[in-house]
């Protein structure tokens, strides 16, 4: 398991792979980033579907990438938009860093503390046996949280995914693993998420 880049931070976590850069981008380029990324990206309130039945998702995503990366999850399936320069960039660049091959991004955008997403693991077919999930954050910081999936244990572990930050799961992750943004009532401004992976055809 690779330890957090930071220094000063590093876990340990069974069954894991993780690696988290707390400077990925500096604070300047993470400002700029989430200013156009927020004016730009064509947001859209999805749903999922709960026990057979459709709720709005408490964020609003958009999906982009590659014209073969078509993504189902919750029961939708998600046709991606072209790649915008700004997020090609990225996508080289974090492609680069993990030396894998990525074609697509979901960018999540959570408007205040009342957003959120619940525990779940990025475990779709089309990702792949043991996927690779690395994430940008930009605009205001939040909590994310692991447990894992099986054993009760193992307390639950948290992050704060600071502006600029690369935060990567790899290998056995989301097979052992399920991860949140859990809600807050604080009074918040909003934050992007932008999560990088390879869709395969299944």
């Amino acid at each position: 398991m690779k330890q957090g880049l930071t220094e000063g931070t590093s876990f340990e976590l069974p069954d894991a792979d993780i690696e988290f850069q707390e400077s990925f981008l500096g604070a300047s380029e993470a400002n700029r980033l989430f200013k156009k990324l927020e004016a730009t990206i064509a947001w859209s309130q999805h749903r999922v579907r709960i026990f057979g039945r459709d709720y709005p998702c408490p964020r609003l995503s958009a999906w982009y990438g590659d014209a073969s990366a078509t993504y189902r999850y919750s029961g939708q399936t998600l046709e991606p938009k072209c790649w915008t320069a700004e997020l090609l960039d990225l996508k080289n660049r974090v492609s680069e860093h993990c030396a894998a091959e990525l074609n697509s991004v979901l960018l999540n955008l959570y408007r205040d503390g009342s957003d959120g997403m619940g525990w779940h693991s990025d475990d779709e077919p089309e990702l792949g046996p043991e996927p690779l999930i690395a994430s940008i954050s930009a605009g205001e910081t939040r909590k994310f949280r692991m447990r894992h999936r099986k054993r009760k244990d193992l307390p639950a572990r948290s992050w704060s995914l600071t502006p600029g930050s690369l935060f990567i799961m790899r290998g056995p992750t989301q097979r052992y693993w399920q991860h949140e943004v859990p809600k807050t009532k604080r009074v918040i401004h909003p934050r992007i998420n932008l999560t990088f992976r390879m869709v395969r055809a299944v």
